[in-house]
């Protein structure tokens, strides 16, 4: 049985960008970037999150999520429905 979740969640230099650091991988040393929704039709999660308001870029390495915010965007409300989003997509709910 794999191990419960976890998401660390982690600021970054830029003010406008917050990691998500989870104990599962997400790619396997190639990193994936998404701009639009468009670009996510291949990965269910990026699409997901894309669709929060205000996250403007979804970027996925190894471990980690890095969602990038519009700067009008509060991230209080976008780490809330980010971490339920990904905790959905691992569960299969």
């Amino acid at each position: 049985m794999a191990d419960p979740l976890s998401i660390d969640i982690q600021q970054t230099p830029n003010v406008n960008a917050l990691k998500f650091v989870l104990n599962r991988r997400l790619t396997e040393g190639k990193s994936r970037t998404f701009r639009t929704r468009q670009e996510a039709a291949d990965s269910p999660l990026a699409d997901a999150l894309l669709s929060i308001p205000g996250v403007v870029q979804v970027f996925f390495l190894n471990d980690f999520v890095t969602l990038t915010r519009d700067p009008q965007a509060q991230w209080d409300e976008i780490a809330v429905k980010a971490e339920e989003t990904i905790v959905s997509h691992f569960s299969g709910a």
